[in-house]
């Protein structure tokens, strides 16, 4: 691994989350002597720019699917398929460039269909090898893991962030399916596993309960109007994040509640672990995020989007946070406590797996040559049903 690679990072620009996980990843491997790009649209790279200084960055606009106030986030993708078919063939194209261009040997994408490459080594990253769908249209999930395993198998490898055993925090997102060969679960991701040093002066300096907004409008917006109402009245005090890297960092104030509309890795981190109680939506990266710093929540699920109202449910049965309906929110809501007892080896297991499987990427040469997983996971056959074999 003496090689120094230049890798493209390119996040999926749906909610900041496909970004901020990126951030760990970015860090390793600059760690490991490579030079890091990062493309996306602006939002991101505002992100990126306030929390890895010095990389390269490259503006690569991709989709990003609209949200409805009513209609179920599955219902209005299938509106939008003829629009995601347009930007997967754009952006592979423009892919093509940008590599020429910058003399790209590797590309990483979180969850961008198109950005697969037979001239260099390409990764996918994704937490869903199936896409839930509600319990009447269940039967035909196994739809969405063909089409998904076509995808993933245009890559050279691909990146699951969880981990392969039992204790994992995706459920049958991704252990419920014959994975593909070429997949690797790399460990929970997380832009707080950081050594940097702590704040010079920390922004809160009382008690106080935390809420944290992501995800695109106009349910991020609908939420805080909700809480705000609730929590304007509730001791202690309550901090929210807003989630807004791209505007300029300030703090407003309302009767017993203090917005941030973005703060650094380092601040938030601060700000989280001291709270007594945390209120956030079912967002796998807020999930990890949350689950790396051993911190509980009372999780929100964004109606209608199947995969967090999923993720709620199944980690809420594990007794590791709670969940409530966006529709049941109302006067007297009940926090809980934001200690819980993880199992040890979530974060252990995951600084190794990480490890080895960035070894795996750069060690291999630039070219497309996709190995043999040793990873195999048990469940329904949804793949015997497909006729497809692993």
């Amino acid at each position: 691994m003496n090689k120094s690679y230049n890798i493209l990072i390119c996040p999926l620009e749906w909610g900041l989350g496909h970004a901020t996980r990126m951030i760990p990843l970015a860090r390793k491997l600059q760690e490991m002597n490579n030079n890091v790009f990062i493309a996306s649209g602006e939002e991101h790279l505002s992100l990126f720019r306030d929390e890895l200084p010095g990389l390269s960055y490259i503006k690569f606009h991709g989709f990003k699917p609209g949200y409805s106030r009513f209609l179920p986030q599955y219902f209005v993708l299938l509106l939008e398929t003829p629009l995601l078919i347009y930007h997967i063939v754009l952006e592979h194209f423009r892919l093509k460039k940008i590599i020429r261009e910058h003399a790209i040997d590797i590309v990483i994408s979180d969850n961008r269909f198109g950005l697969w490459n037979s001239k260099v080594k390409t990764v996918y990253i994704t937490h869903m090898l199936l896409i839930p769908m509600p319990k009447p249209l269940r039967s035909l999930e196994f739809i969405g893991v063909f089409l998904h395993r076509f995808i993933i198998k245009k890559y050279s490898l691909c990146f699951v962030p969880d981990l392969p055993g039992k204790v994992n925090l995706s459920g049958r997102l991704s252990h419920c399916v014959k994975i593909p060969d070429n997949v690797r679960y790399i460990g929970i991701l997380s832009r707080f596993n950081i050594s940097g040093s702590p704040l010079q002066e920390n922004p809160v300096k009382f008690r106080h309960n935390t809420v944290i907004l992501s995800g695109p409008e106009p349910q991020r917006g609908i939420l805080k109007r909700k809480l705000s109402a609730l929590l304007k009245d509730h001791y202690p005090k309550t901090i929210v994040f807003e989630g807004n890297p791209d505007k300029h960092r300030k703090v407003n104030s309302s009767d017993n509640i203090l917005y941030f509309n973005h703060l650094p890795a380092a601040g938030m981190k601060e700000i989280i672990t001291g709270s007594e109680s945390i209120v956030a939506r079912s967002g796998y990266t807020t999930i990890m995020d949350l689950i790396s710093l051993n911190c509980s929540a009372l999780l929100i699920p964004t109606p209608g989007q199947t995969e967090q109202e999923y993720l709620a449910g199944y980690l809420s049965e594990k007794g590791w946070f709670s969940t409530i309906p966006q529709c049941k929110l109302k006067e007297g809501i009940s926090l809980i406590s934001n200690q819980i007892n993880l199992p040890d080896e979530i974060i252990e297991q995951s600084l190794m797996l990480l490890t080895e499987a960035l070894k795996e990427l750069l060690e291999e040469p630039a070219k497309e040559s996709k190995a043999k997983t040793s990873y195999q996971v048990s469940g329904p056959n949804l793949a015997g049903i497909m006729g497809v074999q692993s």
